[in-house]
């Protein structure tokens, strides 16, 4: 007796690309579980909510073009965010050639108290942009250390001290009122 095929929402991310990889229909299963978190990534490090769109689109789009080379070698989520953290790198440099520098990062914080939100986006723009990203990574997009260091191509014990560095840096602003007001 044969067993029916699993159903795209009980296959995992890894069956749906291989899936994907030969020619199957998986893109639509992975495009409804990933585009709120893609986007979310996007929105937390973008001022404009159009160009978060636009970013998690082209994720989406670099993903159904890189399908023919996919190889399971890494949890697909890591695969699928360092997609979205190089094309968000790739931005970024286009921008400050555009721009000459003045694009404005924002930082959404994780809480729907407004002030809170504010003091911690404003603790985060002290951070070192390195360390910064590896906090966002792990806080917001909830990846795990090993995730963050293949999105990152480093090593995990590199995500472990940056991840301290800014943990530590992120208090030290938080408790002792060093919080850079904009308005000031």
């Amino acid at each position: 007796m044969t067993r029916p095929a699993a159903s795209n929402t009980e296959r995992s991310d890894e069956e749906l690309m291989l899936d994907l990889r030969g020619g199957g229909d998986g893109a639509a299963s992975l495009f409804q579980r990933y585009r709120q978190p893609v986007w979310r990534f996007f929105r937390r490090r973008v001022a404009d909510p159009a160009k978060a769109e636009e970013l998690a689109q082209d994720v989406f789009t670099a993903l159904l073009e890189a399908a023919p080379r996919y190889e399971p070698r890494a949890p697909f989520r890591s695969y699928l965010f360092g997609i979205a953290y190089n094309l968000l790198a790739a931005d970024r440099r286009k921008r400050l050639l555009v721009d000459n520098g003045s694009g404005a990062l924002e930082m959404p914080a994780a809480t729907s108290d407004p002030d809170v939100a504010l003091w911690v986006q404003r603790a985060l723009a002290q951070l070192d942009p390195v360390d910064r990203e590896v906090l966002m990574l792990r806080e917001y997009e909830q990846l795990s250390y090993q995730e963050i260091a293949d999105v990152q191509r480093i090593p995990v014990n590199t995500v472990r001290s940056r991840l301290f560095r800014a943990r530590m840096a992120m208090r030290e602003a938080l408790t002792s009122g060093h919080v850079k007001d904009g308005s000031r």
